[in-house]
């Protein structure tokens, strides 16, 4: 039998998007980058627009809680709106999220853009121990997105009871809790909140609570293995929700009362 002779693919240089992958790695990437740039824009206008965010029982979440910045108009500062006092909370959550870590590490920083991509500063990656040594701080801010996801809890619920003439439901109603649904679904199934309520546990036949804590790790195990849906479905819930609101509380558009 003849000998054969076979050859080795040769590797690209390690540069920037140097790559055997013969697919189309660069679309989830740049997907994403039009997706957060598109939500940071629009989150950015409606935080300094400072109007059109509640309407009869309904408030917009990056309004709430709904604060009183008079004092800040007072000073002459006018440009302040509610949302600035806000949003920082929950979007520092977000931010750090190791989920979107990733996300933005690829799309933004091209480092590493994609698996078996040559990446921006190959080999120079030094963790968060230096200029991101802040996403440390996810495991806290975890528990400012349970304090906020507790307000949404309650804005949702005013938006059924809380109408001049009683209760019922709208468009805007099913708007707000298909948001806080989505919102619980993140924020439950985050690494940090699976490990504080039974991720650190070594045995939960002798850890206080046990039973209970172990039926709510496994409850967020699952939204856990569903971390990245809930991730990117709860941030268009969160910007739908606004703008929703925002063209009811215009005039744009009217709201539907189902019952």
């Amino acid at each position: 039998m003849a000998n054969k002779t076979f050859h080795l693919p040769v590797v690209p240089a390690e540069s920037l998007g140097a790559t055997l992958r013969t697919d189309n790695w660069w679309a989830g990437p740049a997907l994403t980058f039009f997706v957060l740039s598109s939500f940071i824009a629009y989150a950015t206008w409606r935080t300094f627009e400072g109007e059109y965010f509640e309407w009869d029982a309904y408030l917009s979440p990056f309004y709430s809680p709904l604060f009183d910045v008079s004092w800040a108009h007072k000073a002459g500062l006018a440009f302040i709106t509610p949302a600035m006092l806000i949003l920082p909370g929950p979007l520092s959550f977000r931010f750090t999220c190791y989920y979107y870590r990733k996300a933005y590490y690829r799309s933004f920083g091209w480092d590493p853009p994609a698996c078996a991509v040559g990446e921006r500063a190959a080999h120079r990656y030094s963790g968060e121990t230096k200029l991101f040594i802040f996403q440390n701080l996810h495991r806290y801010a975890m528990y400012v997105a349970v304090v906020f996801l507790v307000l949404l809890w309650k804005d949702a619920i005013v938006a059924i009871v809380g109408w001049r003439d009683g209760i019922h439901v709208g468009v805007g109603t099913l708007v707000m809790l298909t948001n806080v649904v989505l919102l619980s679904g993140y924020t439950f199934g985050c690494h940090s909140f699976r490990h504080a309520i039974g991720g650190g546990v070594n045995s939960y036949s002798t850890a206080p609570f046990g039973a209970l804590r172990f039926r709510l790790w496994k409850l967020s195990t699952v939204l856990n293995e569903r971390h990245m849906l809930f991730a990117w479905m709860s941030l268009f819930s969160v910007g739908l929700t606004d703008f929703y609101i925002r063209m009811v509380s215009s005039g744009t558009i009217t709201d539907v009362r189902l019952f």
